[in-house]
C-alpha cells in the first residue's frame, strides 16, 4: 500500500533546548508563500488511517504498513467501507481508477480520545485520486458521499494568524477536548521544486 506522507512542523528546533524557532521555517517555499491566504484545519490527536481502492478491492491500513489499527476501529472501518455494497458505491464513484483516501482514528483509548468520543471512529481529512491531491471541495463531496465525518476548517488566512490561532489552546470542534493544534495547505494546492507538497503542521504543545 502507498504509505502517506509525513506533514512537516512549521517550524525548525533549536538543537539544545528542542524548542521550536519561531520564524525559523523549515521549507523555504513555505516561507516564501507565508503571507498568502492558507486553509487550515483541525488537526485530531489520533492515530493515521489510508483506506485504498485498487479498482477492484477496498483494503486499511496505518500511515505505514507496519502500523497496527485497534480492533474496534479496524470493526469500525469495516463498517464504514467494508463489505460489497461500499465496494460496489467505491466502484460506481471512482471505477477502476486508484484512490486513497486518509484520515484520523480518534476515540476511547486512542491518544487522550476519550475527550473526542466514548467510541473510535474515523474522520476524513486528505483524498489522492490517481496521484493527484484533491481540493477540499472534492474532499466534502466524496465525504458527503461515503456519509463520513471530514475535519473542520478552523482558519483561513497567513500563517502568522494560524500560529496566533493555536497559541489561544483552542477547544476541538469535536467532543470536549482541546484542539491538538491544526494542518495547514494553500487554498491552492500547491508542491515545491522537487516535488513535495507544500502542508505543514502547527501543534499547540509546541508553544507551551
Amino acid at each position: 500500500m502507498e504509505e502517506y506522507h509525513k506533514i512537516q512542523t512549521l517550524f525548525k528546533r533549536d538543537e539544545k533546548t528542542k524548542k521550536l524557532i519561531e520564524g525559523e521555517f523549515t521549507d523555504k517555499a513555505v516561507e516564501f508563500i507565508k503571507d498568502l491566504k492558507w486553509q487550515f484545519t483541525e488537526k485530531i490527536d489520533g492515530t493515521n488511517i489510508r483506506i485504498m481502492w485498487d479498482g477492484h478491492k477496498v483494503t486499511f491500513g496505518g500511515r505505514t504498513d507496519k502500523a497496527q489499527i485497534p480492533v474496534e476501529l479496524t470493526n469500525r472501518l469495516i463498517e464504514l467501507f467494508g463489505g460489497e455494497a461500499n465496494e460496489q458505491l467505491f466502484e460506481q464513484k471512482f471505477g477502476d481508477t486508484q484512490v486513497m483516501f486518509v484520515g484520523e482514528g480518534y476515540g476511547n483509548k486512542i491518544q487522550n480520545g476519550d475527550l473526542y468520543s466514548p467510541t473510535q471512529e474515523f474522520i476524513l481529512f486528505d483524498v489522492k485520486i490517481a496521484g493527484n491531491w484533491q481540493s477540499r471541495d472534492s474532499i466534502e463531496d466524496i465525504a458527503r458521499y461515503f456519509n463520513i465525518d471530514v475535519v473542520p476548517i478552523v482558519l483561513e488566512g497567513t500563517i502568522q494568524e494560524a500560529v496566533d490561532f493555536v497559541k489561544t489552546n483552542p477547544s476541538s470542534k469535536i467532543g470536549t477536548a482541546k484542539a491538538e493544534g491544526v494542518v495547514g495547505r494553500p487554498c491552492v494546492e500547491m508542491q515545491d521544486r522537487v516535488g513535495n507538497r507544500l502542508i505543514i503542521k502547527i501543534k499547540y504543545k509546541d508553544f507551551e
